[in-house]
């Protein structure tokens, strides 16, 4: 056998075993959670006017037990009616952030230990935002905090 045809098969074997490492792995972790599931729906409404808020994204975060959010996450977006839903979320914790332009950020850890859970949000529109720099009045000098003026001679 000529040097290149051997290298050639080695390569290829160790593709295999690699391949073969990687499924076993794979088959080795536990994705699958025998545990209880709820289903879960929200509602996303305007706080001022209880209408609906469509296209809202819905973002869900497992919540460690120490209370850390953790790796990973799912997205979902509200129909017309500011609905949405999901199947086979684990009982534990969970962090739902709501966000839609518009209005302020919603964020909320929920214990999910029920089959069914309906979770109902109210977005406020946006507030006033405030700077340490404020509006420009703290830096404006009245004319008593001016200093004196030197006058000249005449």
């Amino acid at each position: 056998m000529s040097a290149m045809k051997k290298s050639f098969l080695i390569i290829l074997a160790l593709a295999i075993m690699l391949g073969l490492c990687l499924v076993g792995i794979a088959l080795a972790q536990d994705d699958d959670y025998d545990g209880p599931m709820s289903q879960l729906r929200f509602l996303v409404l305007k706080d001022y006017n209880g209408k609906p808020i469509r296209n809202a994204a819905v973002v869900l975060h497992p919540v460690s037990a120490k209370g850390k959010q953790a790796k990973g996450g799912l997205e979902l977006k509200t129909d017309d009616n500011g609905k949405t839903n999901i199947d086979g979320i684990p009982y534990g914790p969970l962090r739902v952030q709501v966000l839609a332009p518009g209005f302020q950020t919603f964020g909320e850890d929920y214990e999910i230990n029920k089959p069914e859970l309906e979770i109902t949000v109210k977005l406020k529109r946006p507030e006033g935002q405030y700077s340490s720099y404020g509006d420009g009045a703290a830096t404006k000098k009245t004319e008593e905090q001016k200093p004196a003026q030197p006058t000249s001679p005449q």
